[in-house]
């Protein structure tokens, strides 16, 4: 089993909405991966997904369920096999959680496609249909690297 999760600060938008496309993306897949979404800080903690975030998941018609922001920890570090990231500013933070990233775990989703690079925080950019995009072009370069393993 790969287990994946994601990560961005609040866990309200970004990783909520990679954690459901790539769960879709993937379904054939679904008996070898393990997929969750967790924030690097606390601020919103036991909240839903962002509104917005979740009308941009009905709108492309990714399903989702039940979802509740929660902090990443050090022992997720080590039960999980890739630790993906949404920008720059959330590798900071994770350090600060597990210090450093000694078993090359962590990655921004950008970095599985053409065109590495960080993934805007829509909370406060508004963008979420062109960070839909984005996070999407991600998760698509992910499971094909992910399609590596399971071969």
């Amino acid at each position: 089993m790969i287990k994946i999760m994601f990560l961005c600060h609040g866990n309200i938008c970004r990783s909520p909405i990679a954690e459901f496309m790539f769960k879709d993306i993937s379904k054939d897949f679904s008996d070898k991966l393990l997929v969750d979404s967790k924030a690097v800080s606390s601020e919103e903690i036991g909240n839903p997904i962002y509104p917005p975030a979740k009308r941009i998941l009905e709108k492309k018609n990714v399903p989702f369920t039940d979802h509740h922001a929660s902090k990443f920890t050090l022992a997720d570090y080590e039960n999980y096999d890739y630790v993906i990231i949404m920008e720059e500013y959330n590798r900071s933070r994770l350090m600060q959680i597990i210090g450093s990233d000694k078993d090359n775990k962590v990655y921004k989703l950008l970095d599985f496609t053409e065109t590495p690079g960080d993934i805007e925080d829509p909370w406060y950019s508004g963008r979420f249909e062109s960070v839909f995009e984005q996070i999407k072009y991600g998760c698509t370069g992910l499971l094909k690297h992910i399609m590596k393993e399971l071969e």
